[in-house]
């Protein structure tokens, strides 16, 4: 997987959803026209590309198979978890036009808290950083020393809420 790979998913990404940007979601009153699609810190992740996309929409995290044929049991509206070393997560499959089949987890919707696309991005950043931090990396939940955060282990077996994972990030200074 060459650099070259991922800068063409994340332009086809970002090309596919901006054509659903002044299609389908021409009229939808929960656009923030301040944002803009973008692809963010595409990455490989096991057998799959892992990134965030940030619409006028929604925010979400992406995984899209490495090789197409591996998407045949993404079925879309079927729910797979993922863990990641920060815990588990639950995605959604989908499947549009011009990539084929996806796996989505939700961070926001709609985005009306963004100011503006700078803001969105750093946000986009601040969650890969946490989602790629192992369990003791993220700062600890107010209230609880560091050493009474869950081991990895432990939490991959209750998953941690997206809000959770956004606070540890922020909170974490990512």
């Amino acid at each position: 997987m060459t650099d070259n790979t991922a800068e063409r998913l994340c332009a086809t990404l970002r090309d596919v959803f901006s054509r659903v940007r002044e299609t389908r979601m021409e009229d939808v009153p929960i656009l923030n026209t301040r944002l803009a699609v973008e692809v963010v810190g595409m990455r490989p992740f096991g057998d799959d590309w892992l990134s965030v996309l940030v619409t006028p929409w929604c925010m979400n995290l992406m995984l899209l198979p490495q090789r197409a044929e591996d998407a045949g049991d993404w079925r879309p509206g079927s729910v797979s978890r993922h863990v990641f070393p920060s815990g588990a997560y639950e995605f959604i499959a989908g499947e549009e036009e011009g990539i084929g089949r996806y796996r989505m987890c939700s961070l926001f919707s709609p985005m009306f808290e963004f100011p503006g696309q700078a803001a969105a991005v750093a946000t986009a950043h601040a969650v890969l950083d946490a989602l790629m931090a192992e369990a003791g990396d993220v700062a600890a939940p107010a209230g609880r020393r560091a050493d009474e955060t869950a081991t990895l282990a432990q939490r991959m077996e209750t998953p941690l809420s997206r809000r959770a994972l956004l606070r540890g990030a922020l909170r974490g200074g990512a």
